[in-house]
């Protein structure tokens, strides 16, 4: 396996790094800089910056105006966006894109695709269940009605659920197989009450009475969810580094001006010990990513062969590293800030909460743990 970028990959990761560059956290006040700031709506300024620069449409093909590129692109560009906490749905419009690209029939191609590459149509995805805990797939029904199709259930804890313009939802249809549903946010039947994340974003509970689907905004095909969930599973471990890498930066400059008995308590062997500890943490993390991030940007590897397992192996490993790494980097910075770290003018605050979030989003660590228990199982009786 070979971990380095191709020139359109680099090219990806520029354009994300000089586009951010000028983006700053909720929490350092600066008038020049655009804010990050928590409120009813994403930061449409920045998400029309990343329509006019391509980045919202890095996977999908050329017809589509799209870039062509792979997961691995986007997990470059999500580990930017994450490092200054990017307030834009840009891992779950991308993933529903894709998969709708990937897997959905010609017509709903040719209606979404273009305005999504486009930014003019956002797109969010239902992907933890009733609960946060079961399969998302379980929690909404889907079952045929004359040439259309009648979901019912309810999907907790979805992002921007309240300024997306379609909502991905997976459903478990007659004879038990998953199907995805591309429902417009206004669909009658379809109502949202108000959540809220760790990170202070807004979340919505989404709630489906009979809400009719035509069959072409249907995504039938075996495998279509898995293959979505796979895709924001792996992205959410890129934001988990982003935030990991810019968290043990803002560590490393406080300790290295901090001093006590007139040495910068970098210096002090407990301290040093503590960052070298977080500093192995994300390059596992890393490690971890790009392995997960090349099995899904490679064909022939998403399937287990040659001695592979599954990539769902590679991504649970990937999300347990995250997960815990994440949680690591940021008690680690928290207790090395002392009381500066509780500061609410001070950003760290803000980078804990997304972390927690990032941590449990999808699942946390002991369940990716369980599902890898259970893909060895499957493995050996193979």
């Amino acid at each position: 396996m070979d971990f380095t970028f191709t020139e359109e990959q680099q090219a990806a990761l520029e354009a994300a790094q000089a586009l951010f560059a000028d983006v700053v956290p909720d929490g350092v006040p600066s008038p020049s800089l655009t804010p990050g700031a928590v409120a009813d709506d994403f930061d449409r300024a920045l998400w029309a910056r990343l329509a006019e620069a391509d980045l919202l449409s890095l996977l999908l093909a050329p017809e589509h105006g799209g870039s062509g590129l792979d997961a691995i692109a986007l997990c470059l560009v999500l580990r930017e966006a994450a490092k200054v906490l990017a307030r834009v749905p840009l891992l779950e419009s991308s993933a529903a894109a894709y998969t709708v690209q990937t897997h959905g029939g010609d017509e709903l191609k040719q209606r979404i695709l273009t305005r999504a590459a486009r930014g003019e149509v956002v797109l969010t995805v239902a992907a933890h269940g009733r609960t946060g805990h079961d399969g998302a797939e379980l929690a909404v029904s889907a079952r045929p009605d004359g040439t259309d199709w009648l979901l019912d259930g309810a999907q907790t804890a979805v992002a921007w659920a309240y300024n997306a313009d379609f909502i991905l939802v997976p459903a478990t249809a007659p004879e038990g197989r998953t199907v995805l549903a591309l429902v417009p946010r206004a669909a009658q039947g379809l109502s949202l009450a108000e959540q809220t994340s760790t990170t202070g974003e807004r979340l919505g509970e989404l709630r489906l009475d009979s809400v009719r689907v035509p069959h072409a905004d249907l995504i039938t095909t075996e495998g279509a969810w898995e293959f979505l969930r796979d895709l924001l599973t792996t992205g959410t471990c890129a934001l988990a580094l982003g935030l990991g890498t810019r968290v043990l930066r803002m560590t490393s400059e406080y300790t290295g001006k901090r001093e006590q008995f007139g040495h910068p308590i970098a210096t002090f062997q407990a301290v040093a010990v503590q960052a070298a500890d977080r500093y192995i943490d994300l390059r596992a993390m890393e490690a971890t990513l790009w392995q997960a991030a090349w099995r899904l940007s490679t064909p022939d590897r998403t399937a287990p062969g040659d001695g592979l397992l599954p990539v769902a192996a590679d991504i649970a490993v990937a999300k347990t590293w995250a997960a815990d790494g994440v949680r690591r980097v940021v008690q680690t910075a928290q207790h090395l800030h002392g009381g500066f770290g509780a500061d609410t003018d001070y950003p760290l605050h803000r980078y804990h909460a997304w972390a927690k979030h990032l941590e449990l989003s999808l699942g946390p660590a002991a369940a990716h743990e369980e599902a890898l228990g259970d893909v060895l199982a499957a493995h050996a009786l193979g």
